[in-house]
């Protein structure tokens, strides 16, 4: 697996900041899974070797943050939260209302390629219930024409 020069120079920066390598783990996972789409076993099998791991190891860190996937996913990765403060306030409805609009359901992807679909059971944002994470983004206080808004701003941006 050949990585970028910008995720290497990420990853000797990183090493300089922990006291063990697997601590470095969750942060190099992310990084990867940003540059290649998604962890595959290419991608497993080298962070393994490099932070003198199992691919068990990582892969059971893997299976444990709903963030990481051994799947691709599209462009946009929309993560609704239906956790109790956003089940509450509409978490339920607005994923319901992105399961028709994008039509495709939970764990799905858009034919395009461009939405991905969650379930996820909290992104930690409940004062601001309904909310959502599009990739690193947080959408909060959602109501069906805001949750439209906001489908509408990414497919815009993919064009």
């Amino acid at each position: 697996m050949r990585f970028s020069d910008q995720f290497e120079k990420r990853f000797a920066e990183m090493l300089t900041h922990y006291p063990t390598k697997r601590s470095v783990l969750v942060p190099t996972l992310l990084y990867a899974q940003d540059e290649a789409g998604f962890l595959s076993d290419e991608v497993i099998a080298e962070i393994a070797q490099r932070l003198e791991l199992t691919e068990l190891d990582v892969n059971n860190v893997i299976s444990y943050y709903s963030m990481l996937t051994t799947k691709p996913r599209g462009k946009y990765n929309v993560q609704v939260c239906t956790n109790i403060a956003c089940m509450l306030r509409g978490g339920e409805e607005l994923l319901e209302q992105c399961k028709d609009r994008l039509g495709i359901g939970h764990k799905g992807t858009t034919s395009d390629g461009l939405f991905s679909l969650e379930e996820v059971e909290c992104i930690g944002a409940c004062s601001w219930a309904p909310a959502i994470q599009v990739n690193y983004d947080f959408h909060e206080n959602l109501d069906e024409r805001k949750m439209d808004a906001v489908l509408d701003s990414y497919r815009k941006k993919a064009i």
